[in-house]
């Protein structure tokens, strides 16, 4: 019975990460159609009052199919990876990625429109990570693994030096997502390792 419970809250988590990128989809033919209006009017404009909302809107707002195109990949496995394992805890784990990490970019940022869902798929790699390392249960750990392996190399990404690229919504988001692995209790249904022990 337990199982099909687990069965049936997992799907619905999968039809809402589903969901969530095809919205991001539909959005990007929206703003293709308005010649890409949406991105000034939305976007994260640092230091900005009216850039503000960009905190919540820049992970919805791409600025090409191309763009959108990259992260969908990262979105679908690394989203997967929390939906089955992060249980309650993927509202709490998204509004502090998209809050605290957003938030630094609106301080920190520069002066640009910074747009992209790559601050939350960075910040869902800094969770998956630290979580592994925090939690230290088989799941979490086999997660952490697996990120770093397929993901790994876009680490390179929080460092400046790509045009174009808004590398401070990325290492914010990776330390946003790193500070929420250690602020959210996510529950696993696996026990944890304990200390190794030296012969």
């Amino acid at each position: 019975m337990k199982n099909r419970e687990h069965m049936r809250a997992f799907l619905r988590r999968a039809t809402a990460l589903a969901g969530f990128v095809g919205l991001l989809w539909a959005l990007q033919i929206v703003n293709w159609i308005t010649g890409y209006g949406l991105n000034p009017a939305f976007g994260l404009i640092p230091r900005h009052v009216s850039g503000l909302d960009g905190v919540v809107a820049m992970p919805l707002l791409h600025g090409s199919f191309a763009h959108l195109l990259a992260n969908t990949p990262p979105l679908l496995v690394m989203g997967g990876l929390l939906v089955a394992t992060a249980a309650r805890a993927l509202l709490a784990v998204n509004a502090v990625v998209i809050g605290l990490g957003g938030g630094l970019v609106w301080l920190f940022g520069s002066a640009a429109i910074h747009i992209g869902a790559s601050g939350l798929i960075f910040g869902w790699f800094g969770f998956l990570v630290a979580r592994g390392l925090v939690d230290r249960s088989p799941v979490t750990l086999a997660a952490a693994l697996l990120v770093g392996f397929l993901f790994g190399s876009m680490l390179w990404g929080v460092l400046p030096g790509q045009p174009g690229v808004s590398w401070e919504a990325h290492l914010f988001g990776a330390t946003a997502g790193a500070a929420a692995a250690f602020l959210v209790r996510t529950h696993v249904h696996a026990p944890r390792l304990g200390g190794v022990e030296r012969e």
